[in-house]
C-alpha cells in the first residue's frame, strides 16, 4: 500500500486577470496560504509556464520548480488538456475548439493539429526537465457525435474511430516513453475516452502502449452513472492521476444524463464543490491506497453554486482528512510468531 500524496489544486479554473491569480508567484502564495501543498499547472497558461521553453531549458526548469518550492509547494504535473483536445477534433467542432489554438492555427484544422501534437510533446520534455514522472491531457474526439447514433453506426466506424486516434497518439506516446513520463488521459465526456470500454479500445489499438494511463476523477462516473468505485478494481494498475472532484446526478421526469440543453446549475447531472456531492471520497481514498496507487489527490474545483474562493478554501481540509496514511504492518502482528515448517505440518494435521 502506498499512502496518497496532497493536498493539491489544478491551478486552471482559479486563473485570471486579477491577483492574486495572474501570475506565478501569487498563485502560489494564495494556495500555499490555504494549506495546500501541491499544484498542477495548466500548460496553456502562460501567467504561469512557458511551455515552450521549459521543453527547450532545464535551466529554466529548475527555476521554475525553484520558485514553486520557496513557497513550500510541489509541481504535481502539467497539463494538456486544451492542447490534447486539439489532437483529435471532429469537423462540426472546429469553430468551438479553434478557440484553443493560436490566432495563427485558427480555420487551419491541419495546422492545428501540428501545433497541438508538439505541445503535447513539449509537455513530456518538461514533466522530464521538472522531475515529474505523469502529465495529464485530453484525448480528443473523432466519434463522440456518434455516441447515442442514429442512423446506426455502419459496421467497422467505431474500429477505425479508434485507429485513427491511436495512429495520431503513437508519436506522443514514443516521447513519453522517451523521456519517462506516463501520459494519464482524463476520462470525461465528450472524449473518445469516456469510460472503461473505451479505454480499452485505445489501449488495444495502440498495441497496450506502456504510457498509456489513466487520470481517475469519479465525478466524471457520477454524471455517466457509472460504477467509479468499481473502476478503480477494473484499472488500478492505469490509475497515475487523481482528481477530486465531487459531483451529484439528480434524474427528474424532465431531464437525465443528457441534460435536456441546459445551464449546468439546473441539470440532473452537475458538478459541486468537495462534500456538497455525492460521491463517497472515504471509499475512493481506500481503494486507491489498498492498491498502492502512487498518486496526489488533486482538487479540480468546478462548482455551479459555490463559489471558488470558499471552494477552494475548504478543499485543502477536506482532502486532508481523507489521505489514509498507509499501515506497515497488520493489526494482528502481535498475534503472531515464527513457525518452522514441521510445526506448520502439525497445525495442519499432516
Amino acid at each position: 500500500m502506498k499512502t496518497i500524496k496532497g493536498p493539491a489544486v489544478f491551478l486552471a479554473q482559479f486563473a485570471g486577470d486579477n491577483a492574486p491569480f495572474n501570475s506565478l508567484d501569487g498563485i502560489c502564495e494564495w494556495a500555499s496560504g490555504l494549506g495546500y501543498k501541491g499544484i498542477q499547472i495548466p500548460t496553456w497558461e502562460s501567467r504561469f509556464i512557458d511551455l515552450d521553453k521549459a521543453a527547450s531549458s532545464k535551466t529554466y526548469c529548475d527555476e521554475l520548480k525553484g520558485k514553486v518550492q520557496s513557497y513550500g509547494l510541489e509541481i504535481t504535473e502539467l497539463a494538456t488538456h486544451l492542447q490534447g483536445q486539439l489532437v483529435a477534433v471532429h469537423p462540426a467542432y472546429d469553430l468551438m475548439f479553434d478557440n484553443f489554438a493560436p490566432d495563427d492555427c485558427k480555420n487551419n484544422p491541419k495546422k492545428r493539429t501540428e501545433w497541438a501534437v508538439q505541445q503535447v510533446k513539449n509537455a513530456a520534455i518538461a514533466s522530464k526537465h521538472l522531475g515529474i514522472k505523469a502529465h495529464a491531457t485530453f484525448s480528443g474526439s473523432l466519434l463522440w457525435h456518434t455516441i447515442y447514433p442514429w442512423p446506426q453506426a455502419p459496421n467497422g466506424l467505431v474500429e477505425m474511430g479508434f485507429e485513427e486516434l491511436a495512429k495520431r497518439w503513437l508519436p506522443i506516446l514514443d516521447v513519453f516513453e522517451d523521456n519517462g513520463v506516463d501520459l494519464c488521459y482524463e476520462i470525461h465526456p465528450g472524449e473518445d475516452l469516456h469510460d472503461g470500454v473505451t479505454f480499452e479500445r485505445f489501449l488495444k489499438a495502440t498495441g497496450n502502449h506502456k504510457r498509456v494511463n489513466i487520470l481517475y476523477d469519479p465525478s466524471h462516473f457520477v454524471l455517466q452513472q457509472l460504477d467509479y468505485l468499481k473502476y478503480i478494481d477494473y484499472y488500478h494498475e492505469f490509475i497515475k492521476m487523481f482528481h477530486v472532484k465531487d459531483a451529484e446526478f439528480n434524474p427528474s421526469g424532465k431531464s437525465g444524463v443528457y441534460g435536456g440543453f441546459q445551464s449546468w446549475k439546473d441539470r440532473a447531472g452537475r458538478f459541486r464543490s468537495l462534500g456538497d456531492g455525492q460521491v463517497d471520497f472515504k471509499s475512493v481514498f481506500s481503494k486507491l491506497t489498498k492498491y498502492g496507487c502512487d498518486v496526489w489527490a488533486v482538487m479540480e474545483w468546478e462548482c455551479c453554486i459555490k463559489a471558488s474562493a470558499q471552494g477552494a478554501k475548504e478543499g485543502a481540509p477536506f482532502i486532508q482528512k481523507h489521505i489514509i496514511e498507509a499501515t506497515e504492518k497488520g493489526f494482528d502482528d502481535f498475534a503472531g510468531g515464527e513457525i518452522g515448517k514441521e510445526q506448520l505440518k502439525k497445525i495442519l494435521g499432516i
